[in-house]
C-alpha cells in the first residue's frame, strides 16, 4: 500500500473512532509498528491529529471524512456498478459525474480503460464533474479532458454547488451522466441530503441525453432530505441484491433498473 493510501486509511479510522493506537494501524494496514508511528508523526506535523502515547486522537482541526466517502461494506457492489456504468462510455463522449463513492469508482474505471487511450495528445473523453476529488483523480489522465463546474465547495460531499455550478452546467450538453444519491424511495424517488446538491444533480440530468442513478441496493428504501425530479432520468444501475418486491415497486414507479 502506498504511503498516501495508508495516511488516508489512518485518517478514516480516526474519523470513525475518534482515537487510534499503533497496534490498530499495524493490524488494519499490515505494516510495521515503526511505519505506523512515522505515519502518525507525519499527520501530527500537518495538524491533522494530536499524538498521544502509543497512538493519536482527533484534534480541533482533525480531518473528518465526509460520511458519503467513509469506507463501508459495499465496496464490491460499488465496483460492479462502476464497471457496468463505465462500459456504457464510448470514445469521444461527454460524460457527467456527480459526487459520491460510486461515481468516484466510475471515474477510476474510466481512467483505467485502455481502449480510451488514443494517440499522444489526443483527447478521447470529456468528463464534466462538480466533484473536486473526481477531478483530481482524472487530472493525471492526459487523454481525458476534465471540466469542473466551479461553485461553492460542500465540505460534506466534496461537490461544488450553487449558482456558479448551475450556470456552468446550463451552457453545455452531455451524452451521458451518472448521478449518485443518498437514498431511493420507490414511491417518492431518489434523494440527497442537500438542496443545492439536488439542484446541480437535476441540471446535470436535464443536460444529458441519457442519465442514470448509480447506487448500491442498500440505499433502496432509504430516505434522505431532498427529493430529486426523475422526469428526465433514463434509469438506474444497481447491484443484484434487490428483492422481487423492490424490483416490482421500482418498475411500478416507471424507473428502469439495470443490475450489475
Amino acid at each position: 500500500m502506498k504511503r498516501e493510501e495508508r495516511l488516508n486509511h489512518v485518517l478514516d479510522l480516526l474519523a470513525r473512532h475518534g482515537k487510534i493506537d499503533v497496534e490498530q494501524i499495524v493490524e488494519q494496514l499490515r505494516v510495521s509498528a515503526a511505519t505506523a508511528r512515522r505515519d502518525l508523526d507525519s499527520l501530527a506535523a500537518a495538524s491533522l491529529l494530536t499524538r498521544t502515547h502509543g497512538g493519536a486522537v482527533s484534534s480541533t482541526v482533525a480531518y473528518d471524512l465526509p460520511a458519503r466517502y467513509q469506507n463501508d461494506s459495499r465496496d464490491d457492489e460499488k465496483a460492479q456498478i462502476a464497471r457496468a456504468a463505465a462500459a456504457m462510455v464510448r470514445p469521444d463522449m461527454v460524460v457527467g459525474l456527480s459526487g459520491g463513492t460510486t461515481t468516484k469508482a466510475i471515474a477510476h474505471e474510466l481512467g483505467m480503460r485502455q481502449d480510451l487511450i488514443g494517440e499522444p495528445g489526443r483527447i478521447t473523453l470529456t468528463v464534466v464533474t462538480n466533484a473536486v476529488n473526481i477531478a483530481g483523480l482524472l487530472a493525471v489522465r492526459p487523454h481525458i479532458r476534465v471540466m469542473v463546474t466551479g461553485g461553492v465547495l460542500n465540505a460534506r460531499s466534496y461537490e461544488l454547488v450553487g449558482p456558479m455550478a448551475q450556470a456552468a452546467l446550463g451552457k453545455i450538453t452531455m451524452d451521458l451522466c451518472f448521478v449518485g444519491v443518498n437514498g431511493l424511495d420507490p414511491r417518492l424517488g431518489p434523494m440527497v441530503s442537500d438542496e443545492m446538491e439536488a439542484a446541480v444533480n437535476e441540471l446535470m440530468v436535464a443536460q444529458s441525453r441519457d442519465s442514470y442513478l448509480v447506487l448500491d441496493s442498500s440505499k433502496v428504501g432509504t430516505r434522505s432530505f431532498v427529493i430529486l425530479d426523475t422526469a428526465n432520468l433514463t434509469g438506474m444501475i444497481t447491484d443484484r441484491q434487490l428483492d422481487a418486491g423492490q424490483l416490482s415497486a421500482l418498475d411500478a414507479a416507471g424507473l428502469k433498473v439495470l443490475t450489475a
